[in-house]
């Protein structure tokens, strides 16, 4: 046992000196404590005699100051800043800064960006006078300035976050992304869990026409409860631009389930996720968000004409199909209205030609008991006026092929240039309620010339 007692000898030591430390500590506080007390309690009476004693306003400023009780450093500071103090033994910069900083903290800005300039033309090289001048002209939206002097404040402290991240964000509002990247990147790293600086590094790179990058960072965005529904906007607006509307339709959903969304980004997700829908054939779902939007804001964008156009073609299938569809689909429609256009007629397709999307020729040999020849319709996708170029080029074609009359139909309208073009030619012109007649009847017209087989 005789061992244990060099050990005990130690851990007594260490009690010891451990109780006399708190002993001492809490008589150095006390004192503190008291000379606290009687600095406030001196410099109360001196005011209470002299109510502009600048020394005695000093120092409850600094009391105030020190111990965070900001309204009542700021009434004391505003105070002192009305005196003159030359001769005095204040510090100036001081006052300044202190006045300034108190501002701050009270929300008071004009008061706080005077207090800094004030004092930063007493002293160019302080970081925290640099610094908190730039983030309040950055709030001003004063970039330019809010850059030279967070730059100033960066070389005095090259690793502050607030610094780096700040002027990230000046550089990013000037369009300034390249230089907006480096800073922001830094200030990642410093502090990692900052979101806004974040996505406005995806902004830069979507704004660099770096999508890939970009959307790497939407998507990790994409479930934040603060930026995620701007990052499913943003997200599905890239994913929609290049035409991956499947994609796009995931990302604006799931911005739309977030529960806490500013009107305007709810507003624009909706419109988003309308016209994606469209781009997939889904009409109904498209008017859905439609009509929401219509019923919060009649006059955003286009939202009322689309109501009207997609309406019409929510009700009308083969009207989808003529403006909408796959070319193949369209071919096969234009097919049935060639074979049912002329009753109780025999006819027989020759040729099919499509130009893109814009339209198809279908040249048809038809007999009827009265007369046979050979007939070109020219069916035309593409939606408002038709004017005289596409009908004098449906003229050439129909010359090319010997084509004894031509039907050209349009979904829109043709133009008086058009109608005057065709009236000594035989062309016939069909606008839309003709078109939209014949779609309506065609399926019945068919399925009757079949029964009749």
């Amino acid at each position: 046992m005789d061992f244990m007692i060099p050990v005990l000898a130690v851990v007594t030591f260490f009690i010891a000196a451990i109780f006399i430390f708190m002993l001492v500590r809490g008589r150095s506080g006390t004192k503190d404590t008291g000379n606290r007390d009687k600095a406030f309690n001196d410099a109360q009476k001196r005011l209470a005699q002299d109510p502009k004693n600048a020394e005695a306003l000093s120092t409850l400023g600094e009391i105030y100051f020190r111990e965070e009780t900001w309204d009542q450093a700021y009434k004391t500071y505003s105070a002192l800043s009305e005196l003159d103090i030359h001769g005095l033994n204040l510090d100036e910069f001081d006052m300044a800064f202190r006045f300034a900083y108190s501002a701050l903290k009270l929300g008071l800005t004009d008061e706080a960006l005077r207090g800094f300039t004030i004092a930063r033309n007493l002293k160019h090289d302080n970081f925290e006078v640099n610094y908190n001048l730039g983030a309040l002209e950055f709030q001003r939206k004063n970039y330019e300035k809010a850059i030279a002097l967070l730059n100033q404040a960066r070389v005095l402290d090259p690793d502050d976050a607030p610094t780096l991240r700040t002027l990230g964000h000046a550089y990013f509002r000037m369009k300034k992304n390249k230089e907006a990247m480096t800073y922001i990147r830094k200030a990642i790293d410093l502090a990692p869990d900052d979101k806004e600086s974040l996505f406005t590094l995806a902004e830069c790179y979507y704004e660099a026409s770096q999508t890939d990058q970009a959307l790497r960072i939407f998507s990790h965005l994409r479930g934040d409860p603060v930026m995620g529904a701007n990052a499913c906007l943003i997200s599905g607006i890239i994913h929609a631009q290049s035409r991956h509307y499947d994609k796009a339709v995931t990302d604006l959903e799931l911005g739309l389930r977030h529960e806490s969304i500013k009107p305007d980004i709810r507003m624009e997700l909706r419109y988003r996720l309308a016209t994606s829908y469209l781009k997939q054939n889904e009409i109904g779902k498209a008017l859905g968000h439609l009509r929401e939007i219509n019923l919060e804001n009649p006059n955003y964008k286009d939202v009322v004409p689309l109501i009207a156009k997609y309406q019409e073609l929510n009700a009308n299938k083969n009207l989808q199909i003529y403006l909408m569809a796959s070319s193949g689909d369209f071919v096969a429609l234009c097919r049935k209205i060639v074979m049912s256009y002329y009753p109780r007629a025999k006819v027989k397709i020759t040729n099919i030609s499509v130009n893109k999307n814009e339209w198809a020729d279908i040249l048809a040999e038809v007999d009827t008991a009265k007369w046979s020849d050979i007939i070109m319709f020219r069916f035309i996708r593409t939606q408002g006026s038709v004017g005289e170029l596409i009908v004098r080029d449906f003229h050439s074609h129909l010359k090319d092929v010997k084509a004894g009359k031509g039907i050209c139909i349009a979904v829109g309208n043709f133009t008086d240039e058009a109608k005057r073009y065709t009236e000594a030619r035989l062309i016939d012109l069909i606008e839309k309620d003709r078109l939209q007649a014949i779609l309506n009847s065609v399926d019945a017209k068919v399925a009757q010339a079949a029964a009749k087989k």
